[in-house]
């Protein structure tokens, strides 16, 4: 899989943009704040609909303008489809599929996957577990583009059962509220049942980045296996209540009940929901430490790394190459972790680097240059 052109309408600091996106490995190279990472990041968009670097889709349209669109051509194999995105903050957005409209937006998910590796990933081993969730979450949504519905239904429960547990507890009026009450029963079955499909598939998909995670982590980072086997790099499920060993989605809806039954009161008096996968974290081990809080600069790049590198591995494993996508990565590796990660993702079916030093990206990687300054974008040779 990969995208061979690319336009962008009003979409961050670009008025207008069409490029022809070779195969193999291009890098896009200039100044900072010339528009190198708002290129791979409209590529992000078409496949995630969201961005690394974006909490909302406003800061994605240019300044003064209503809506931004975002087309890209994908091939894959003999086929080829065209995606396009409008983007319209504050508003529903809607997309095309080969020029015909689609009932949701969302409904462009999976046509193009997107793995991207970037410096804001150091949070994904220092920053909160909301970091860690999302990780899982948009893996599950690039492999099984269902589960875009199961998270959308989840939070809109979450946030519904949030406000009535505020009424219902009676925060502003110091009594119980009977009434609501009575309605939480029906909302705690609803948080049960896609809080357990979201839980049941998060807790699948850690199982199978372990074996991937500790390779690319040695891969990258150059750790010795210990004794008897295994890496130092290692993955737990740490979620808000007591599982046991349930791993189905009807035994954890069953347990999500009991609990939530069970913090009944607490949840009242604080008028939040204090069990669920909204709570749970992703906790990352070295040896027998927390990668949070132990790891070195370097470990935590190369932890960071290898989580990316074994979600590639999961979506290439599916089928086909996901498009690679490394924003401003090699300047913060050391020679070491530059060859290495070189020599890990040469054979991608498409790779885009993007870097403001020329120099910081490996000579032998990189079959393709764009030059990107004052928002002109220029291939640099054949």
């Amino acid at each position: 899989m990969h995208v061979t052109r690319l336009a962008l309408t009003d979409f961050r600091s670009y008025p207008h943009v069409d490029l022809e996106v070779p195969a193999g490995v291009s890098a896009f190279v200039g100044p900072n704040g010339q528009g190198k990472t708002n290129l791979v990041e409209a590529i992000e968009y078409v496949a995630h609909q969201s961005t690394h670097r974006a909490t909302s889709d406003t800061p994605l349209v240019r300044h003064g303008q209503d809506q931004a669109v975002v087309r890209a051509l994908v091939q894959r194999g003999e086929r080829e489809a065209l995606v396009e995105v409008e983007i319209n903050p504050g508003k529903a957005n809607r997309a095309r599929l080969n020029r015909g409209a689609l009932g949701r937006a969302r409904d462009a998910l999976g046509v193009l996957r997107v793995v991207l590796f970037s410096p804001e990933d150091q949070a994904l081993v220092k920053g909160d577990p909301g970091e860690r969730r999302r990780f899982l979450d948009d893996l599950l949504v690039a492999r099984q583009p269902r589960f875009a519905g199961v998270r959308s239904d989840y939070e809109r429960v979450l946030k519904q059962r949030n406000s009535l547990l505020k009424s219902a507890g009676g925060r502003a009026s110091g009594r119980r509220n009977e009434g609501a009450l009575a309605t939480l029963e029906v909302w705690d079955a609803h948080l049960a049942r896609s809080g357990a499909e979201l839980l049941a598939a998060r807790l699948g998909l850690v199982a199978e980045l372990r074996a991937p995670v500790a390779r690319d982590y040695g891969d990258v980072a150059g750790s010795v296996p210990k004794p008897g086997g295994g890496n130092d790099a290692g993955l737990e499920y740490r979620a808000s209540f007591d599982r046991g060993e349930h791993t189905e989605r009807a035994d954890l809806t069953e347990a999500l009940l009991r609990e939530i039954a069970a913090r009944r009161t607490d949840e009242l008096d604080r008028g939040v929901t204090l069990v669920g996968p909204h709570r749970d974290d992703l906790v990352l081990t070295l040896g027998d430490l927390p990668a949070r809080g132990y790891a070195s600069h370097g470990e935590s790049w190369s932890f960071a790394l290898a989580l990316r590198l074994a979600a590639f591995d999961l979506l290439r494993d599916d089928g086909d190459d996901p498009v690679l996508i490394l924003d401003d990565v090699f300047a913060e590796l050391d020679d070491l972790r530059r060859s290495r990660l070189a020599k890990l993702v040469a054979g991608t079916e498409q790779v885009l680097v993007t870097a403001a030093v020329e120099d910081d990206v490996p000579e032998d990687l990189v079959r393709h240059r764009f030059r990107v300054r004052e928002g002109a974008v220029d291939r640099v040779g054949a």
